[in-house]
C-alpha cells in the first residue's frame, strides 16, 4: 500500500478531483485527507495558529504511519472558507507550500488549484 497527503478545502466539490489527480500523479493507492475550511489562507497567513498546528499534526500522521512522500494542498474556485480571488490565492498557495516544506523535511510538497470546471493544475512545488 502506499500513501499520498491532500491538505485540502472542507468543500466537498474538490474531494474527488484532487484524489483521482493525486492517485494518478504520484501512482499511489490512498489519499489521506486533511481537511479544513480555505486551509491555504491559514497556513499563509496564520502558520502560528492552533489550526495551523492542527492541520501538521494530521500531516505528520500521514507521513510518519503511512509513510506519504508528498502533500499537497489545495486552493479552489470559489471557496467559502477562503473568499479570496485566484490571484490572492496563488500568493497564499506559494507561501502554504514553503511553510509547510519547511516543517516537513524530505517531504515533496505540491500547490495545487482547482478551477472552476474541479479541474487540477499543479501551480508550485516544494522540498526541504
Amino acid at each position: 500500500m502506499s500513501f499520498g497527503t491532500a491538505i485540502n478545502c472542507m468543500d466537498g466539490r474538490t474531494q474527488l478531483p484532487v484524489n483521482a489527480y493525486l492517485k494518478e500523479q504520484l501512482e499511489v493507492d490512498y489519499i489521506d485527507t486533511v481537511t479544513e475550511a480555505g486551509p491555504v489562507r491559514i497556513l499563509a497567513e496564520e502558520p502560528q495558529s492552533a489550526l495551523a498546528a492542527s492541520i501538521l499534526s494530521r500531516v505528520r500522521i500521514s507521513t510518519d504511519k503511512h509513510g506519504s512522500k508528498c502533500v499537497a494542498i489545495v486552493a479552489h474556485h470559489d471557496c467559502a472558507g477562503n473568499p479570496a480571488g485566484k490571484d490572492v490565492q496563488m500568493n497564499q498557495l506559494d507561501l502554504a507550500v514553503r511553510f509547510v516544506a519547511a516543517q516537513c523535511p524530505g517531504i515533496r510538497i505540491l500547490g495545487l488549484w482547482v478551477d472552476e470546471t474541479w479541474s487540477v493544475t499543479q501551480i508550485c512545488a516544494a522540498q526541504n
